[in-house]
C-alpha cells in the first residue's frame, strides 16, 4: 500500500544570504520611495488641480494618500512573492522580516522629508499671522502617511513572503 511508505523529510531551507537580503532591501526601499514620491507629487499638484483653500483640499489629500497606500501595499505583496532569476524567492524568516522593517524605517524613511516640508507649508496657508500655524491637519496627514509607510507597507511585504514550509 502506498499509504504506508515513509516520506523523507524535506531538508530545511538555507538561511538568507547577503544577496537575498540585498534583494529584499532593494525591493522594499523602491516601493516606499515610490510611495512617498507619489504622495509628495500629489500634494504639490493638488493646489493646481483643486482651486480651493488648503482646508477644503484636505479630503482630496487623504483620499489620494489612501489610494496610493493601497497601491503600495499591493505592490509590496506582489514583490514579496516575485522570484528573482538569479537569487530565487524571498522566504519568511526572522532575519528577512526584521530586514524588511529595518530597511523601511532606516533606509526609506528620510524620503518622507520632502512631504513634511510640503505639509509644513500647507500649515501656514489660510491667512494666519506670519509664521503662525493655521491648521495641524497637514502635519497629521504627514504623520499618518509616515506611519502607514513605515508599518503597513513592510508588514504587507513580510506577511506576503513565502513561508518556510512551502515548496
Amino acid at each position: 500500500m502506498v499509504d504506508h511508505l515513509p516520506l523523507a523529510a524535506r531538508p530545511p531551507r538555507p538561511r538568507p544570504h547577503r544577496n537575498t537580503l540585498t534583494l529584499l532591501v532593494g525591493r522594499i526601499t523602491t516601493i516606499k520611495l515610490a510611495y512617498w514620491a507619489a504622495v509628495t507629487a500629489v500634494e504639490l499638484a493638488l493646489p493646481r488641480l483643486v482651486d480651493a483653500p488648503a482646508a477644503s483640499r484636505l479630503p482630496y489629500s487623504i483620499a489620494a494618500a489612501a489610494l496610493l497606500l493601497v497601491g503600495a501595499v499591493a505592490w509590496a505583496r506582489r514583490s514579496a512573492r516575485a522570484i528573482d532569476r538569479r537569487l530565487g524567492g524571498l522566504y519568511r524568516s526572522v532575519p528577512t522580516v526584521a530586514t524588511a522593517f529595518i530597511a523601511a524605517s532606516v533606509v526609506a524613511s528620510p524620503a518622507s522629508i520632502p512631504l513634511l516640508l510640503v505639509e509644513r507649508q500647507r500649515t501656514l496657508e489660510g491667512g494666519c499671522a506670519a509664521g503662525a500655524i493655521c491648521s495641524f491637519a497637514p502635519i497629521l496627514l504627514w504623520v499618518a502617511v509616515l506611519a502607514a509607510g513605515t508599518v503597513l507597507v513592510p508588514a504587507a511585504f513580510a506577511l506576503s513572503m513565502r513561508g518556510e514550509d512551502r515548496g
